[in-house]
């Protein structure tokens, strides 16, 4: 009885409860990740390229019997998919910066408080 109990408080703890979240949340974002790279990123630029390079079938080569050409394809989509997040993250990293931050209520702090505040503020100048 004492297992399930300590079994239960593990899992509602709020890191647990956080993770799992995350890990829906982020395999539905790589669903939507995916899905851009292969139905938009790739058949406008990369499909072009490698009809271009003649490589259009690359996943099937496969010299000696060993699947180079889907490993060259799968090495291929992952520098896609890694650029695409990239500039996803970048863009969303823009935004924030350009987000006015919380002005400092000093009402609300101790003398010490503000004092460490205008030290801060003197400092940054």
């Amino acid at each position: 009885m004492a297992m399930i109990k300590e079994f239960k408080e593990f899992i509602m703890r709020g890191n647990v409860v956080d993770l799992a979240i995350g890990v829906i949340i982020g395999a539905a974002f790589g669903k939507i990740v995916s899905s851009l790279v292969e139905d938009i990123i790739t058949p406008i630029l990369l499909k072009p390229a490698l009809d271009a390079a003649g490589a259009a079938n690359i996943e099937q080569w496969a010299p000696g019997g060993m699947l180079v050409g889907k490993f060259i394809a799968a090495v291929i989509s992952f520098v896609v998919i890694a650029f695409v997040l990239f500039l996803i993250i970048k863009g969303i990293n823009s935004t924030k910066k350009n987000a006015d931050p919380a002005p400092v209520v000093i009402a609300e702090l101790t003398v010490m408080e503000k004092l460490l505040v205008e030290i801060r503020d003197s400092l940054k100048k």
